[in-house]
């Protein structure tokens, strides 16, 4: 049964983001910081009526993942955490970073550790979370996917959030498109420290006007927002403004301590991706 984390007041302003905090010695769940995604999509208009805004999964890779074995030999591996997108709650990442380090002088199995992660982070998420592990070596690189957007020209740029940049195309073309842009620049909403990460867009509608599209990822150049929150007004601002029959936006996050974000939101489960990650992550 998931906690009810209904009182707590679960505001950024609270978390430990830009505060000094020591790294716990022994196993710490405690640290780990829920923030109500309710608080991002209250700024999105008529979030209700947006098919899939809610609907996909955040996957977090965790490089700084290390524990002692039952014999006291120590043990690392990557993780990559899946944490579903009707979540009540995402779990704030500086706590997220403490907590995985808690378990550096731990003892125990491989299989104690996981069920120990899910449960703990579970617990905070309020609904399912799953912990794959890699070996340290065994997480490939994967390839950029769909048309680049990046060597195009917008006619209008912008640095804040303008949904209203969003063009189709004149000529009506019908039709399933991919892109992607390296692009993506967001400011952590608490430290103002510049988030980076590649956008990919799935979409089958009417076609979008390309450099249209390019300008409005642009825009979010000085937009304050966590990975979660930017990639759902990134999915609701397409759903509205361009009304596609289907819709995917996923966003691969650059590395920040330790941790990459990559959050996806999907119309139809159908077209939810594989996880990847990217070169410069």
């Amino acid at each position: 049964m998931f906690n009810d984390l209904s009182h707590h007041e679960n505001h950024v302003e609270n978390s430990l983001l830009g505060q000094s905090t020591e790294y716990p010695q022994q196993y710490s769940p405690s640290v780990l910081y829920p923030i109500a995604r309710s608080l991002g999509r209250e700024h999105i208009a008529h979030a209700e009526q947006i098919q899939g805004l809610q609907q996909g999964t955040d996957w977090w890779h965790v490089f700084e993942l290390s524990w002692l074995n039952p014999q006291g030999i120590p043990q690392v591996a990557i993780g990559r955490l899946h944490i579903p997108a009707e979540s009540p709650y995402l779990i704030e990442s500086k706590s997220l970073k403490l907590y995985f380090n808690s378990f550096n002088f731990e003892q125990m199995s491989r299989e104690k550790l996981i069920a120990t992660v899910q449960d703990d982070l579970s617990s905070v998420a309020a609904a399912q979370v799953k912990l794959e592990l890699f070996d340290a070596n065994q997480l490939d690189v994967a390839q950029l996917m769909g048309q680049c957007l990046d060597h195009l020209q917008p006619s209008k740029i912008e640095y804040h959030p303008n949904a209203q940049l969003l063009q189709k195309k004149a000529d009506a073309t019908q039709g399933e498109f991919y892109y992607h842009s390296n692009l993506l620049r967001s400011n952590c909403p608490v430290t103002s420290q510049p988030d980076w990460g590649t956008v990919f867009i799935r979409y089958q509608g009417q076609a979008v006007c390309e450099e249209s599209l390019l300008a409005y990822i642009i825009s979010y150049r000085q937009h304050n927002g966590f990975h979660e929150q930017c990639v759902e007004q990134i999915y609701a601002d397409i759903w509205q403004q361009l009304q596609p029959e289907k819709l995917m936006v996923y966003a691969a996050y650059t590395r920040r301590g330790g941790l990459d974000i990559n959050p996806c939101r999907v119309s139809h489960l159908d077209w939810l991706p594989q996880p990847v990650r990217l070169a410069r992550q």
